[in-house]
């Protein structure tokens, strides 16, 4: 098993622009959660496993990643995420878990939870938060992550983007051939690992930001609504203009 652990140093941040989701949750409060799977038919394994959170002592972003090796690790990796989720949840107080899009990533772990008999359940220690929902509630349309950050003006170090399909093609390589983890680049577990490591980085970014970025929308919403209001009584005016003049008449 590959464990990785990270911190990342941050200008101590604001709630001013947070999302203001369900019962006031704040990114202090959360888990920023992301996988990596395999799924063909049904959910084969979670290739990598991705999450972190919010450190207000240092103000510091802190990465765990887990990633299997081989077929023999595919219930070991599920036993790693659950007690990470515990120790976060009591340990840390982390009581929201953030993800995009994550009916996918709750539908494979669950499923593998069960299979292997991991006892663990989301909804009794965390609220959910799914930045795609919040987003398509605010814009009536959905949008890909990559987008988002775009949107939000993230840009990543490493520009390259790992395609959902490639990574599917590794984890299935990892679960026939015990030895093809030792046979694969340094450079290719490293770009993977840093690909997921960006992805949960960056939804604390968004979640923190929400509010900078999506309130041009509202405030374009608002300019809109006026000029309708303004059409409206110009269009109700002339009407009593031509009413005013047909009385003449």
């Amino acid at each position: 098993m590959i464990i990785r652990e990270n911190t990342i140093r941050i200008e101590e941040p604001t709630k001013e622009n947070m999302l203001e989701a369900q019962d006031d949750l704040s990114f202090e409060d959360a888990v920023f959660f992301d996988l990596e799977h395999y799924v063909y038919k049904k959910p084969k394994c979670v290739g990598v496993f991705g999450a972190c959170y919010f450190s207000p002592v240092n103000s510091e972003i802190k990465v765990t990643q887990y990633m299997i090796e081989n077929r023999e690790e595919v219930k070991d990796i599920l036993i790693l995420a659950k007690r990470y989720f515990e120790d976060i949840c009591e340990n840390e107080g982390k009581s929201s878990i953030v993800t995009f899009s994550g009916n996918n990533d709750f539908t494979v772990i669950n499923y593998l939870f069960n299979k292997y008999k991991v006892d663990f359940s989301f909804d009794e220690h965390f609220k959910s938060v799914d930045l795609q929902k919040e987003y398509e509630k605010v814009k009536k349309e959905s949008i890909g992550l990559k987008n988002l950050e775009k949107l939000f003006n993230i840009e990543r170090e490493h520009g390259d983007l790992i395609s959902g399909a490639n990574l599917a093609k590794t984890f299935h390589k990892v679960l026939k051939d015990k030895d093809y983890i030792f046979r694969m680049p340094k450079e290719k577990i490293e770009k993977i690992l840093i690909y997921n490591e960006a992805d949960v980085v960056n939804l604390f970014h968004i979640y923190k930001d929400w509010k900078q970025y999506m309130i041009v929308e509202k405030e374009e919403e608002e300019t809109e609504e006026v000029e309708d209001i303004e059409e409206i009584e110009q269009i109700e005016e002339e009407f009593q203009e031509e009413i005013k003049e047909s009385c003449t008449i």
